[in-house]
């Protein structure tokens, strides 16, 4: 069932539609659901794919991620960290999205270390482990 994102031209709403085929989309006037103009243009947006964990920790494994990596500069840092953290699919929480925003914004490690413990960061040791 495909879903088309639209702006309307003069309302300036952004709304979807779905629709129950491709040709179905090609044979209807869409319509603003706000002012119910018909003067709307088609949004493109980002399209996702589903991977496998597998490929994710291919992608994340392969060394020409760190092509282009300056490990002094915290910007770069940053982004690659950034990178990866999509990669992985999961939410690391807000802590890790805080430093990732100190270091593209330029900030050292060593500052950010200074001011959020990085070792705090990690989950405490349950007990009986040990």
């Amino acid at each position: 069932m495909p879903i088309y994102e639209f702006r309307c031209k003069d309302c300036h709403r952004v709304f979807s539609l779905s629709y129950n085929s491709y040709a179905d989309y090609e044979d209807t006037n869409s319509v603003c659901p706000s002012c119910q103009s018909t003067n709307l243009s088609r949004l493109i947006r980002k399209v996702s794919f589903m991977t496998s964990e597998e490929t994710r920790m291919e992608r994340l494994a392969d060394p020409s991620r760190l092509a282009g990596l300056d490990e002094n500069d915290p910007r770069s840092m940053g982004r690659l960290m950034r990178e990866m953290a999509s990669e992985a699919g999961e939410d690391l929480g807000p802590e890790f999205g805080e430093v990732v925003d100190r270091l593209e914004a330029g900030e050292s490690p060593e500052s950010i270390e200074q001011s959020m413990p990085l070792d705090s960061l990690d989950p405490p040791m349950g007990g009986g482990l040990g």
